[in-house]
C-alpha cells in the first residue's frame, strides 16, 4: 500500500512538472509570438517611411531633370515623372499614418504630423514649380534670338553693306556711309541687350534694358528714315530688303521680350534652387527622426542606427 502511495506521488510529481513546462512553453511561445508581431509592425512602418523617403527622391531628381530639359516633350516627360513619384509616396505616408494610428507613439505620431505639413508645402511648391518648367519661356526666346531675329538682322546688315558699297562714287556717299553703319551698329546693340534681359530675373533690370533697346531701336528707324530720303536709293531693292528685314526683326523682338518677361525657365530654376530644396531637406530629415524614434521603440531587438539618406 505504502509503494502504491509513492508511485502515485511520483505520477502526480511528473505530471506537475510536465504540465508547469507546458505552461511556459505556452507562455514562452506566446511572448515569442507577440516579438515577431511587434518586430514585423515596426518593420513594415519602417519600410513605409523609408519607401516614402525613395519615392521623395526620386520625385525631386525628376523635377531637376524636367528644369533643366531643354525641350517641351523632355520636360513634360520629366513632369509626369515627378508628380507620379510624389503620388506613390502620398500613398505610402497615407498607409504609414493608418499603422501609426493603430500602434505608433506620441513621438512618432508627431513627427508624422510635422512631415504631413512639410509634404504639403512640398506638394505645393511641386505644382507651381513643374508648371513653370514645361512652358521653356526664356529656351523658347533663347531660340528666337539666336535664329529668327539673328537671320534678320543679317540680311538688313547684307543689305545696307550693299548699298554702301554701290554709294562709293556717289556725291552723297560718305552720308549713306554714315546712316547705313549708324544703323547696323544700333541694330546690333539691340541683339547683344536681348541674351541678358532673357536671363534677367528682375523686372526691374529688364525695364532699364528694355529702355536701352528703345534708344536703339529709334537710332535704327532714324537712320532708315535718312537713308528713305535720298533720291538714289527710291525703290532701291536692297533699301526695301533691308527695310522688310529690320520690320521682321522688330515682330521676332517683341516676341522676345513677351516670352522673356514670362521668365518661366529663370523663375522654376530659382524655386527648386530655394523653396523646393529647403522643404525637400525638412521632408527628409523629419522622416529620418521618425524612422529613428520607431527603432527606438523599447524592446524593439532592431539596431539603434540613424537611417541613411536616401540619395
Amino acid at each position: 500500500m505504502t509503494r502504491f502511495r509513492i508511485r502515485d506521488y511520483l505520477w502526480i510529481i511528473v505530471g506537475a512538472a510536465l504540465f508547469l513546462v507546458v505552461v511556459v512553453g505556452v507562455v514562452r511561445f506566446n511572448q515569442y509570438g507577440k516579438a515577431v508581431a511587434r518586430a514585423a509592425f515596426q518593420t513594415e512602418r519602417l519600410e513605409l517611411a523609408n519607401g516614402t523617403r525613395l519615392a521623395l527622391a526620386s520625385a525631386s531628381e525628376a523635377e531637376k531633370s524636367a528644369v533643366l530639359a531643354v525641350t517641351d516633350e523632355d520636360s513634360q516627360g520629366y513632369a509626369d515623372q515627378a508628380r507620379a513619384a510624389t503620388t506613390q509616396a502620398d500613398r505610402l505616408r497615407l498607409e504609414l499614418q493608418r499603422l501609426l494610428k493603430q500602434g505608433g507613439t506620441a513621438r512618432e505620431l508627431d513627427l508624422f504630423a510635422q512631415f504631413s505639413e512639410f509634404f504639403g508645402e512640398f506638394q505645393r511648391v511641386d505644382s507651381e514649380l513643374l508648371a513653370l518648367a514645361v512652358r521653356n519661356t526664356n529656351l523658347k526666346a533663347n531660340a528666337l534670338s539666336f535664329g529668327l531675329a539673328e537671320q534678320s538682322i543679317g540680311e538688313m546688315n547684307t543689305a545696307l553693306s550693299n548699298i554702301v558699297a554701290r554709294s562709293a562714287t556717289w556725291p552723297e556717299s560718305r552720308n549713306v556711309a554714315l546712316l547705313a553703319l549708324g544703323a547696323q551698329n544700333a541694330a546690333l546693340r539691340i541683339q547683344v541687350l536681348l541674351a541678358p534681359h532673357i536671363a534677367e530675373e528682375s523686372d526691374k533690370k529688364m525695364d532699364d534694358l528694355e529702355a536701352l533697346m528703345n534708344a536703339q531701336a529709334r537710332e535704327v528707324q532714324k537712320d532708315l528714315d535718312g537713308l528713305a530720303a535720298l533720291p538714289k536709293l527710291g525703290g532701291d531693292p536692297d533699301f526695301r530688303t533691308a527695310a522688310s528685314a529690320y520690320q521682321r526683326y522688330g515682330a521676332v523682338k517683341t516676341q522676345i521680350l513677351a516670352l522673356s518677361r514670362e521668365n518661366t525657365n529663370v523663375r522654376s530654376l530659382s524655386i527648386s534652387l530655394t523653396q523646393k530644396r529647403r522643404v525637400m531637406l525638412l521632408c527628409q530629415e523629419t522622416l529620418a527622426a521618425l524612422q529613428q524614434a520607431i527603432t527606438d521603440e523599447p524592446g524593439s531587438g532592431l539596431p539603434h542606427a540613424r537611417p541613411a539618406s536616401p540619395r
